[in-house]
């Protein structure tokens, strides 16, 4: 019953009657992603002249776009919200079919290789040694410093199979790595730039829907860098070349929201460049998302 309703509606897609094919395209997206694989069948098998294939096209990409707000929106009033799936929903939006247990199980595999290589008695130096050994030397991750403002530095698909990326998205695959092993690094959002930090150990150390309470920094990490190892100092230094106060949240962790956030800003200002506006407009859509929570 499904198949032959949707089939009589997509035939009225190019329907000349705007308000035909209005009432059609609502009708059609109320049936959400479950439709897609049968549009999509739709495009390939038959050429009903480029009305349909366009009215076709965007239909299909407005169920997706609309799948990536309310997805990111359950995400953002969720209790825990993950990290991984955070990056997974932006991923999503520029590839709406790609396999992401693919992408957790290649996640799974370096931190496979990264705890054969920990034990107990390592210090938090010690730690990082491995970490950016690991992931920097054995995997090849790297800062693409050719194509910086690329917007496949933030696409977790993109960053996995070039094993490039920004401060950010490198930022949040070492913080991934680190949470599965129990390592407590975090994000920092200083401006114009994206480290990580260490906490130190202790009974004190707890998370709370990843505002983490007040554990002492040990370090800082660099993750464009290689996983360069920062002084609190350095971060003095940092604010002072770019005229920015020594305001306390440079120095403490961010949460993940925050962090997502930032993952969608760095999103609009490649798009901004690119002067895809379509783009722009959408990303900002789903920011709001969150800078609402955070209002």
């Amino acid at each position: 019953m499904f198949h032959s309703e949707v089939s009589a509606l997509i035939t009225l897609i190019e329907d000349p009657d705007e308000q035909i094919y209005m009432h059609v395209r609502s009708e059609l997206k109320n049936y959400g992603e479950d439709i897609i694989p049968q549009l999509e069948q739709y495009w390939e098998l038959n050429d009903f002249g480029p009305l349909f294939q366009q009215r076709l096209e965007e239909l299909i990409q407005s169920i997706q776009y609309d799948s990536v707000f309310h997805r990111l929106k359950a995400w953002r009033n969720s209790e825990d919200q993950d990290l991984l799936e955070g990056a997974l929903i932006i991923n999503r939006y520029q590839y709406p079919g790609c396999d992401e247990d693919e992408l957790r199980r290649i996640i799974t595999r370096i931190r496979q290789d990264i705890w054969l290589e920990l034990n107990d008695h390592l210090t938090a130096f010690e730690i990082v040694r491995v970490f950016n050994h690991m992931l920097f030397r054995l995997h090849s991750f790297e800062g693409n410093r050719d194509h910086y403002n690329d917007p496949s530095n933030s696409y977790l698909s993109d960053i996995l199979l070039t094993k490039q990326g920004n401060p950010l998205s490198l930022g949040i695959l070492y913080t991934l790595l680190a949470r599965s092993l129990d390592i407590p690094i975090y994000g920092v959002n200083l401006p114009s730039h994206f480290v990580l930090c260490f906490l130190d150990y202790g009974p004190e150390h707890e998370e709370l829907g990843l505002k983490v309470l007040d554990s002492e920094v040990l370090f800082y990490i660099n993750p464009f860098s290689e996983g360069t190892i920062l002084g609190k100092d350095d971060i003095d230094e940092f604010l002072k070349t770019h005229n920015m106060p020594q305001d306390k949240r440079f120095y403490r962790p961010c949460n993940n929201v925050e962090m997502i956030s930032r993952m969608i800003n760095n999103l609009i200002h490649s798009y901004i460049a690119q002067n895809k506006e379509e783009k722009v407009r959408e990303l900002r859509a789903l920011q709001s998302i969150l800078l609402e929570l955070e209002g």
